[in-house]
């Protein structure tokens, strides 16, 4: 059974060197590089004047499946990314050494058989300077872990939900294709989590295949704003923040649609082939 007390006790703290080739492959795992003509996508996928995505650095200093550690009583396999949002500091260069602090900010009774919230921050730093390059809040979903309180105390009041797109048709659109094989290119940047590339853990978790891994989705849906609004420049993104709303899979088109408010960006992505949103009450901030 899951255990709230270990949970909010768990702390990481994590430091990794990485270099311009570990800046391209995550890139190339999300998808940028499809076009060798586009001279702004190569900048993130070719060592002259290479560019790091903002959202690298949610891999970087990566926790590994955490959720199988046996102290926490988490039933593993039922745990799902809900929500995911990132603040940017400062640009990330495209080759250094970043320290990452993990915590648990809360963790949620949602009931006998609806599951428990687990929510986690993530900062980063400069390893050198200490300078913040990006905070994240992480919102995990624990689908076989309700009712861990009992009629007890132990559990933390459920965050606020993120704000829901607009009802009007989308102001512009971005699709974005992937390949049959993206999840195994993306999980080499330290996702290892064995549903996005193992059928048999993919079915033991309720899944007929293997999907896409929901940051991977993520940093998509960020790729697609840097190429709508931002002209590929990295700096220009402030913030980024979804829920996760369905799986994706890999080979489908990822299509983004936008409502902006001067700097504010509201948009959901939905799996084109299927018309399933598979991101939805997202948000971004423009610098």
């Amino acid at each position: 059974m899951l255990d709230y007390d270990a949970l909010k006790a768990w702390e990481l703290a994590k430091t990794q060197t990485y270099a311009e080739r570990d800046t391209m492959l995550y890139a190339l795992g999300v998808g940028l590089g499809a076009d060798p003509l586009d001279e702004q996508e190569l900048r993130f996928v070719f060592e002259r004047d290479l560019l790091a995505l903002p959202t690298m650095s949610a891999v970087l200093c990566h926790p590994g499946v955490w959720v199988r550690e046996a102290r926490l009583g988490l039933d593993w396999l039922k745990v799902m990314h809900g929500e995911h949002h990132m603040t940017f500091h400062s640009p990330l260069p495209a080759a250094g050494a970043v320290e990452a602090r993990y915590r648990n900010t809360a963790v949620v009774d949602k009931g006998e058989g609806r599951g428990a919230l687990i929510c986690q921050e993530k900062r980063v730093l400069d390893a050198t300077s200490g300078a913040p390059i990006s905070t994240t809040q992480a919102l995990y979903f624990a689908r076989g872990d309700g009712g861990f309180s009992g009629s007890g105390p132990t559990s933390d009041p459920s965050p606020a939900a993120p704000p829901a797109p607009p009802e009007t048709p989308p102001e512009v659109t971005c699709d974005l294709v992937t390949i049959p094989r993206q999840p195994l290119l993306y999980r080499l940047s330290g996702d290892y989590m064995p549903v996005h590339a193992d059928p048999a853990a993919a079915r033991a978790a309720g899944f007929p295949r293997p999907f896409m891994h929901g940051l991977c989705t993520y940093a998509m849906a960020g790729q697609a704003i840097l190429k709508t609004f931002c002209g590929y420049d990295p700096a220009r993104l402030a913030s980024l923040g979804v829920r996760f709303t369905a799986p994706w899979y890999p080979g489908e088109t990822l299509r983004t649609e936008f409502w902006r408010t001067g700097d504010s960006i509201a948009f959901r992505a939905r799996a084109l082939e299927r018309d399933v949103v598979v991101l939805n009450n997202g948000t971004a901030e423009l610098r």
